[in-house]
Order: structure tokens, then C-alpha cells, then sequence
């Protein structure tokens, strides 16, 4: 089974987005509310997939990524972002974000993008 962890300083988010993704059969998550939080947890966790919010306190989404992709150049993360950040979309990509989710969700495109990562 696929660990996927979630992280976004907004704990309704995690937990929407952790919603969808259990109904469409995923399990196992591990969550972070920074990006300095996610570099920690993805180096104890090793998880199958990050999803990660762009805007945070103590380090920030892309920073977050720059570090997780430096220590495992083969990671597979998900941005998140509000509508308006573009620059800060194409940075993600730059830096190997395999695909960004706009804000406000969209169940099944959460759904989509995951099960195109992560085919259960």
C-alpha cells in the first residue's frame, strides 16, 4: 500500500484532501503543517508521494521541495497552490514537481492526479 503524506499549515485541508483520498481507497498518510516539518518527515517516512501546500510558516513549499528533491532526486511531490501563483507553480516544476492541484480542491481532480502517480 502507497504512503502519501500531506502537508499544508492548514489541518482542514490536510484532513479534506486525506477525505478524498480514502474514499478512493488510499490508507496510509503522514501529515506535516510546514515545510521544514515535511523535509523531516520525508526523510523518517520515505513516503510513496508528497502533496504540499506552496505558502507556509518556517519554510516554505518550494524550499520544502528543493531539500526533498536533493535528498531524493526521485521523489514524487504534488504542489499545491491558490490561484495567482503562477511564477511560483513554474518554480515547483522547475525544481521536479511532478504536478500542481489549484486551490480550491476539486475532489476528483485530487483524485486524478493522484491515481496517475499512484495506481491502486
Amino acid at each position: 500500500m502507497y504512503k502519501i503524506m500531506l502537508v499544508d499549515d492548514a489541518g482542514f485541508m490536510r484532513m479534506m484532501i486525506k477525505n478524498y483520498l480514502t474514499k478512493a481507497g488510499y490508507t496510509d498518510f503522514v501529515e506535516g503543517e510546514d515545510g521544514q516539518r515535511a523535509v523531516e518527515l520525508y526523510q523518517q517516512e520515505k513516503p510513496d508521494l508528497v502533496i504540499m501546500d506552496i505558502t507556509m510558516p518556517n519554510m516554505n513549499g518550494i524550499d520544502a521541495l528543493r531539500e526533498i528533491k536533493k535528498a531524493d532526486a526521485n521523489a514524487k511531490v504534488i504542489m499545491c497552490s491558490a490561484m495567482g501563483q503562477e511564477s511560483m507553480v513554474m518554480d515547483a516544476i522547475t525544481l521536479g514537481a511532478i504536478d500542481f492541484i489549484v486551490k480550491p480542491f476539486k475532489q476528483d481532480r485530487i483524485v486524478q492526479t493522484v491515481n496517475k502517480v499512484l495506481p491502486l
